[in-house]
């Protein structure tokens, strides 16, 4: 009898193990990305002028990534706003005073 090979799991196992061994790891890995994320996507929105019109196929996804994220954005925004009607500073008749239209 040949014995079974044992699996190791591959890359996302891994990945798994390591960042999911402790809550603290987690925490830590979703803080840093996060940051990350934002450091990294800010200079990508203030060099859309720059780009050129050239239509070659890294450009356009540039564009619709760039057009997926200020969608996700105004989505969020949007339901923010939905869920927090009549909560919000400026809702309060005595603080906010919202102009009148």
């Amino acid at each position: 009898m040949s014995s079974a090979a044992r699996r190791t799991g591959g890359l996302f196992e891994g990945l798994y193990k390591v960042l999911m061994r402790r809550n603290s790891v987690y925490v830590t890995f979703v803080i840093a990305g996060a940051f990350v994320g934002e450091r990294v996507s800010a200079p990508i929105h203030s060099n859309l002028i720059y780009i050129t019109h050239t239509h070659t196929y890294s450009s356009i996804l540039f564009s619709v990534r760039l057009i997926g994220s200020q969608a996700v954005d105004y989505g969020v925004h949007k339901l923010w706003e939905n869920n927090n009607v009549g909560k919000r500073y400026e809702d309060i008749p005595v603080l906010g005073q919202r102009p009148t239209e």
